[in-house]
């Protein structure tokens, strides 16, 4: 490759290009060789299914976030499905949830057996509103229909939920948390690192995500070594520490050896990328001023930015003018769960308010590490000139 084309593919600087949402082709150029010869160690020893990076991974993962343990698994989806399998609800336990995010985290509460609560979301952080969990959870032990369980929080957009206040709340009902950080992984709270701030955390590593493999695959934390070994039994089956005989219930939630090695040279400028992410953010913040709404960070909170997510009145025409502009962008989401055919029959009396007016005001602009300042400028232009 000429060196000026390595240049590009480290900074990204092809401003005068086309404005990706995400971008994956830049850290793919910067890669390419280093995955190519972590692909090659695989393919010499063979061991496709639980090969030496899949410990590797483990590790680093684990030393990354702060955690004493990290169990690398098929998707995101699985290590939400796995950590609730692993404490054995039935459908007369209620799993809290927020209803404004990705329908995987309500499917795995249902796959697992249990039975979704759907809480409202705060307006300007878009994450789980404290009083309303607390008030569900009242309402659930008042009709004594389900027992209170476990509370999965979402990270919505990068953002740490309140971990204080959830841990607070789940310590005073005798729950457990389960952090679904599918956009959060490089985020922090409170001077720990997303999959360190609760009982137990999830995160994915679909290819958009902030540290993204090339299929799907997922990751699970937790300090509890009793809990980490039901999970590793879980994900293989439900078998022993032979992997022979079944003692549980089990699914096939392992990531392969060619994923992992991915991630494990992917994981060499993750860092870098996400002191990219935090800069191209507070330009976007610094240049956008009032012209619109932007997610609330509170403080002592660092969001990992997996996506950068604006709120406007009149988000069909501001959407359709940005696209006229050449600046993509996305909604997430357009519907609240409960909202959800597979979901309507959980919905709570009087819906979700606050969900619902976001679901129709949220709107994602381009966020990558790889967006260079005249991009940045050019969408900021856009929304102003559409908003």
């Amino acid at each position: 490759m000429p060196e000026a084309a390595k240049n590009d593919a480290r900074t990204g600087s092809a401003a005068a290009g086309p404005i990706r949402f995400f971008d994956l082709e830049t850290p793919k150029l910067r890669l390419r060789a280093d995955i190519e010869a972590r692909w090659k160690k695989v393919l010499d020893h063979g061991a496709f299914i639980g090969g030496p990076e899949v410990a590797e991974l483990e590790t680093a993962l684990a030393a990354y976030v702060g955690a004493k343990h990290a169990l690398a698994v098929a998707s995101g989806t699985d290590a939400l499905v796995i950590a609730l399998m692993a404490e054995d609800l039935t459908s007369a336990d209620a799993v809290f949830l927020p209803g404004f995010t990705y329908n995987a985290s309500a499917n795995a509460i249902l796959v697992a057996g249990a039975t979704p609560v759907f809480v409202d979301v705060d307006a300007h952080t878009c994450n789980i509103d404290i009083a309303h969990i607390e008030a569900q959870i009242d309402t659930v032990k008042r009709e004594g229909k389900l027992k209170p369980r476990m509370i999965l929080s979402v990270d919505l957009y990068g953002l740490p939920a309140d971990y204080a206040a959830l841990n607070r709340v789940a310590k005073k009902h005798g729950m457990l948390v389960l952090a679904d950080a599918a956009q959060s992984l490089g985020g922090a709270q409170g001077g720990a690192r997303i999959g360190a701030l609760t009982d137990m955390t999830a995160t994915s590593f679909y290819p958009s995500k902030t540290l993204g493999c090339y299929g799907d695959g997922g990751a699970m934390f937790t300090d509890d070594t009793s809990r980490f070994e039901r999970w590793s039994s879980i994900r293989w089956h439900g078998t022993d520490a032979q992997k022979k005989e079944s003692i549980r219930v089990g699914v096939n939630g392992r990531l392969d050896s060619v994923q992992c090695a991915v991630l494990l040279s992917k994981l060499t400028i993750f860092p870098e990328e996400m002191k990219a992410r935090e800069r191209i953010a507070q330009r976007y913040r610094q240049a956008l001023g009032n012209a619109v709404e932007v997610q609330h960070v509170p403080a002592g909170s660092h969001s990992a930015w997996g996506l950068f997510t604006i709120q406007v009145d009149n988000r069909d025409a501001v959407q359709k003018k940005l696209q006229e502009a050449g600046v993509p962008s996305s909604v997430y989401y357009f519907k609240s769960l409960h909202q959800h055919e597979a979901f309507a029959k959980y919905a709570p009396k009087g819906g979700l308010p606050v969900c619902e007016k976001l679901a129709g005001r949220v709107l994602s602009l381009p966020m990558h590490p790889y967006l260079t300042d005249d991009q940045i400028d050019r969408v900021v232009a856009a929304v102003k000139s559409a908003a």
